[in-house]
């Protein structure tokens, strides 16, 4: 079925289409009038062995998240069979992608900061469920009316090539989609998105997260916001929306595989074998209808484990998402460092100099302490020192005397490096003659 005109189990679909590894994506209307979206598999994808039951697999992971509250994922309605085809419905609309709005150069350095954090804290839910999205990139986060970030295809990638889920090939992601953003950005948000890559990598996506929100102020406007984002979403919204009439098609062919009913009164049309239903009833019914009493004991044990373990993560995404939402509102914000600064003497410095090299970091004005250091070229022992930090305050000066000594030509080089919160650093050098 290529006719974009021709509808798949009640959804219209559009003429809006993008492909992807997958297969197509149609922007789709609903029954009843609302924008959503439906992917068409390969066909040379989907018909591998295997391939279709991991799918469905896949997307049953997915639906405690979603019917939990966790709402960075982009909803699946169904999954469905049409002939040869495998078709995935979703619930909400599929474009624009994020990876539409930054070829437009629509995306502002407030609007990356917040896709960068919504995914983050998205990303880390996924894995605290033991789960990773496979293929995180800009074609793969699409941008909703409210200007928030959803993942769409989250674990289908890895589904189709039989793959384990890897939380560290989507943190990877995430600092390669930051650096892509700050490609973007002028600087310093260019600055900013490039330090939140390298802590991702370095030390995790929370501590990314916490980058962005603790260092906001160098931001246009000092915020990280949706706003120029959802504006440009509502821009590009020009589907006619409403109750359309669906074209003719007999819905016996179509077969759900996600909510399975039973055997004898499921029907098939040509080109779907029972196998299709048999598949799906044993993934979506795995666990819960066992005939031997063993069986549905250790199916109810594991379901009580499964709530159980739910419960406490979806505890920890909540409570993740109030300190983010507590940051973002510009509530107790951490100390952030956002820029380090040395300078030293352009003259040239004679015998047995005392040589004065200034350096200056500035914060966001929260109060806390950071650590530093200093590094003297001609010497292998470093100083490190705190400083204390209030709320009235951003800029602190802390200078290095150096004594210079003995005859000899030399360019000597000091470095301040920042060592906590985050990790900044600056240098300068002069010239020694005696």
């Amino acid at each position: 079925m290529s006719n974009a005109s021709e509808s798949i189990a009640g959804y219209r679909l559009t003429d809006h289409t993008r492909i992807t590894e997958l297969g197509t994506w149609y922007d789709a209307i609903t029954p009843d009038g609302r924008r959503a979206g439906a992917l068409r598999f390969d066909g040379g994808v989907v018909g591998l062995p295997g391939v279709r039951e991991r799918v469905v697999a896949t997307v049953v992971a997915d639906r405690p998240l979603t019917q939990n509250g966790l709402d960075g994922l982009a909803q699946v309605a169904d999954v469905v069979a049409a002939g040869e085809e495998v078709w995935l419905l979703t619930a909400g609309p599929i474009s624009p992608s994020l990876g539409e709005l930054m070829a437009a150069r629509a995306v502002d350095p407030p609007g990356a900061a917040a896709v960068l954090v919504e995914t983050a804290q998205t990303l880390q839910a996924l894995h605290a469920s033991g789960l990773a999205h496979g293929a995180l990139h800009p074609a793969t986060v699409v941008i909703a009316e409210d200007g928030s970030a959803l993942l769409i295809e989250r674990g289908l990638a890895d589904a189709v090539r039989g793959l384990r889920a890897a939380p560290e090939r989507d943190v990877s992601a995430w600092a390669s989609l930051a650096r892509a953003l700050g490609a973007d950005c002028p600087a310093p948000s260019a600055q900013l998105l490039d330090r939140a890559a390298a802590t991702a990598t370095l030390h995790g996506l929370a501590a990314a997260r916490d980058v962005l929100l603790g260092q906001r102020e160098v931001l246009p406007g000092g915020q990280i916001t949706r706003d120029r984002l959802a504006q440009e979403v509502r821009n590009r919204t020009t589907l006619e929306i409403g109750v359309n009439p669906i074209p003719d098609r007999d819905e016996g062919q179509i077969v759900t595989l996600l909510h399975v009913p039973a055997l004898e009164q499921q029907h098939f049309g040509p080109g779907v074998s029972a196998s299709i239903g048999t598949t799906a009833e044993r993934i979506w019914r795995e666990g819960r209808t066992a005939a031997p009493a063993v069986r549905r004991g250790r199916a109810a044990r594991a379901r009580r484990r499964r709530t159980i373990l739910a419960a406490a993560v979806f505890a920890v995404i909540l409570a993740g998402a109030l300190l983010a939402w507590f940051r973002l509102s510009g509530s107790s914000t951490p100390l952030a460092v956002t820029s380090v600064d040395v300078t030293a003497p352009k003259k040239a410095q004679g015998c047995d100099a005392d040589v004065l090299i200034s350096g200056k970091i500035i914060t966001n004005g929260s109060s806390g302490e950071f650590v530093y250091e200093w590094a003297q070229s001609d010497r292998k022992e470093k100083i490190r020192q705190t400083q204390r930090t209030t709320s009235d305050k951003s800029s602190y000066t802390v200078p290095l005397k150096w004594k210079v000594s003995g005859k000899s030509t030399a360019k000597l080089t000091a470095t301040l490096t920042v060592i906590s919160p985050q990790r900044l650093q600056d240098k300068a050098s002069f010239t020694y003659k005696c």
